[in-house]
């Protein structure tokens, strides 16, 4: 993977050549201010974005309002950011999309900070809602501070490429996750599907897994093979009916996206083919959950703080050792306290 095949799938590049096929979207170029704001710790909503319970059109949608807290005197208060201009081309924004849309910078979605939004999606219907998404994502950080660290021509002290940061609002829809698949190309052709929400089972998939291939080859070889400048990347559809497709995203072909049901050494196998590939028709690989069963959410642990994480998982051995050290000290002085109770 190299840095330019990076770049090819950033957000602004793609969508001009391919909007015909996607989802209607506004871009919005992110001012220095605001990325200085995005890399600041702390999550402290810009002046002017918050909104009342009057600003909304609905019970449902009220979201964001402010509170009247009453905050001892001595404590510290962050001061508020302002961007009044951005927070203008936001509002415009979503008035021309219909109210509510959907969020996203160059390549990810803040789809990892959803546990933070109060109706636990990514539909936000003000620009507080956006500023709070974003600055809680691990995803937004990772597009911000790292998006060529898989890249093999990427050197971190050399000279850093020119991404130009946007922020991308999407008319918001409400797809149903059974409908979107994931795509693979490798060398020009289509290699593998699955589906997109891969924990999911769909029945309906096993019936009509047929067409789902058709549907997406045809849709591939007509709309973009040999459109999109890279040999190897990654795209996502949604299928609404059959023949109907609609163009989500495109994705560098590597480690850094996820390759679902599928792994990247046998996706990345330049000597063989992968598991499943009919010899005589050379059709893609589709896979998909056969069968019902409880599987977890994988963005669940993105909700939980980070100290508890480590412990759980047991990555940061320094911790469970300070944990255990805590625990000790606490055993002996409630021993300690009882000693003297007894002597009492």
């Amino acid at each position: 993977m190299k840095v330019s095949e990076v770049l090819h799938c950033s957000f602004p590049v793609w969508y001009p050549k391919f909007k015909h096929v996607s989802i209607k979207s506004i871009l919005i170029p992110l001012p220095a201010e605001f990325l200085e704001y995005l890399h600041t710790d702390g999550v402290v909503l810009p002046e002017g974005s918050l909104v009342t319970s009057g600003d909304r059109d609905t019970d449902e949608d009220r979201v964001g309002e402010e509170l009247d807290v009453d905050w001892d005197n001595d404590t510290m208060e962050a001061p508020e950011p302002s961007f009044p201009d951005f927070d203008s081309a936001i509002k415009k924004a979503i008035k021309m999309l219909g109210g509510k849309v959907f969020p996203k910078l160059n390549w990810s979605s803040p789809k990892d900070a959803t546990w933070i939004a109060f109706d636990k999606s990514l539909k936000c219907t003000c620009p507080s809602d956006i500023y709070l998404l974003l600055k809680s994502s691990e995803f937004i950080t990772h597009d911000l501070t790292q998006p060529f660290v898989h890249c093999e021509d990427f050197e971190e002290n050399g000279d850093q490429p020119d991404v130009g940061y946007s922020l991308v609002l999407r008319r918001w829809q409400d797809l149903n996750p059974g409908f979107e698949f994931r795509c693979f190309v490798r060398n020009n052709k289509l290699i593998a599907i699955c589906q997109r929400h891969h924990t999911g089972f769909y029945d309906f998939i096993r019936r009509e897994k047929a067409d789902i291939v058709s549907d997406i080859q045809s849709f591939f070889y007509h709309m973009l093979n040999l459109k999109f400048p890279n040999e190897n990347y990654v795209f996502d559809v949604y299928r609404r009916d059959q023949g109907k497709l609609l163009l989500l995203d495109f994705n560098p072909f590597g480690q850094v996206t996820d390759g679902l049901m599928y792994t990247w050494e046998e996706l990345t196998d330049s000597d063989g083919e992968l598991k499943g590939t009919d010899t005589e028709t050379k059709q893609p690989v589709f896979r998909y959950k056969e069968c019902e069963g409880i599987q977890p959410n994988p963005l669940s642990t993105f909700g939980v703080p980070r100290d508890i994480l480590d412990l759980a998982t047991g990555t940061d051995a320094s911790k469970l050792v300070d944990l255990l050290k805590l625990r000790q000290q606490q055993q002996e002085e409630d021993s300690s306290s009882e000693e003297e109770n007894e002597q009492t």
